[in-house]
């Protein structure tokens, strides 16, 4: 069996659980004092187990300290593909987690992720088991479909039409042309039937640092901004762990660099973090310890002062409970386990107390 991807992980460790709940009930333009914030901040319900409890514990411990929620996944091409409606996937899989954060008052961000999200060099996993790819005007068909039925079914504040675009053209440039036309393909439809959804794309900023896997030249996103002209605000992908070995050796400018020398454009921290503990999985090392992580948390708010952010999100509120799962997972699943602010039994690590003291903020 092939070994499924973080984010395909994810979203598979949901499914179940997230069905379950059916039953269940912007910023200025410059950048804030110490006392405030533009930015707001959530997290996904990603669960340490694939089980309805801890899908339901995770959210409830979140949600008072968050204002929004997002789903990110790999969109489920076995069943768009087998012929299953976007409506039937959505009502099975999506609505009720959806209805749940709205009763919470959270604004929902969507990302919908078109390639390998752990392998940007391949195309999605679901499409390579099938022997399909994204190049075919059926597949992308789909996915316009999918992307219409969030819209209308959904109706998040906020719509990601395809994640960490420069690392897709760097590691996929064969692939990267489909994607680029997907997601403009899809972007004129959401934009035709007058969503008033926030469209964008994210973007990986290590790698636009040349940061990731490496020690390269700063190369900037003005390609991106350029093949994706519709996209109304930049998410930014944030691991800085992985060329960074303290919060302290983050630029300043690690941020506002990207945008500099082009119009501004507001920007939202899709995905990222720092962990809590050193890892070693699929040829990557680094060290960490949960002072590091508490010492991330706070730089990181500088980080999104300087631009003005929109929003601070993270994927992982609870650490993943790795004994939990049955093999085989990811080879660099390791090097994301910690990221939560609260360990995998929900015990609460130093970043959290960082975390809640931000969010005390006024914005």
């Amino acid at each position: 069996m092939r070994a499924l991807t973080r984010r395909r992980w994810l979203q598979a460790t949901l499914a179940a659980p997230v069905a379950v709940l059916a039953g269940c009930g912007s910023g200025g333009d410059t950048a804030p004092n110490a006392a405030t914030r533009t930015w707001r901040m959530g997290f996904s319900g990603l669960p340490p187990r694939a089980t309805v409890a801890d899908v339901i514990r995770t959210i409830d411990l979140w949600s008072p300290r968050a204002e929004l929620a997002i789903i990110h996944e790999e969109l489920p091409w076995t069943d768009l593909l087998g012929g299953m409606s976007a409506d039937a996937i959505l009502a099975r899989d999506k609505t009720g987690l959806v209805a749940y954060y709205r009763g919470k008052g959270l604004q929902l961000v969507f990302m919908a992720d078109l390639t390998d999200g752990l392998s940007r060099g391949e195309e999605a996993p679901q499409l390579r088991a099938l022997g399909r790819s994204l190049a075919e005007t059926g597949v992308q068909q789909v996915y316009r479909e999918y992307v219409e039925a969030v819209v209308r079914l959904l109706k998040p504040e906020y719509l990601g039409l395809a994640a960490e675009t420069n690392l897709i053209r760097a590691a996929a440039p064969n692939l990267y042309p489909s994607v680029r036309q997907a997601a403009n393909a899809a972007a004129a439809d959401v934009r035709a039937r007058g969503s008033a959804t926030t469209l964008f794309v994210s973007v990986q900023v290590e790698t636009a640092w040349g940061r990731l896997g490496g020690s390269g030249p700063f190369v900037g996103i003005g390609a991106d901004r350029a093949d994706f002209a519709f996209a109304q605000m930049i998410g930014l992908s944030s691991y800085p762990y992985f060329g960074h070995a303290t919060p302290e050796d983050i630029p300043a400018d690690y941020y506002s660099r990207l945008f500099s020398g082009a119009p501004a454009m507001p920007a939202m921290v899709v995905e990222g973090g720092w962990p809590s503990a050193g890892a070693a999985a699929n040829g990557q090392t680094f060290t960490s310890s949960p002072a590091l992580q508490a010492r991330y948390i706070a730089r990181h708010a500088a980080l999104l002062d300087s631009i003005a952010a929109r929003g601070w999100l993270q994927l992982e509120f609870a650490d993943i409970d790795l004994a939990a799962l049955t093999p085989p997972w990811p080879a660099n699943l390791p090097l994301f386990v910690t990221l939560g602010l609260v360990d995998s039994q929900y015990g609460a690590k130093p970043a959290l107390t960082q975390w809640d003291a931000l969010f005390a903020r006024p914005r």
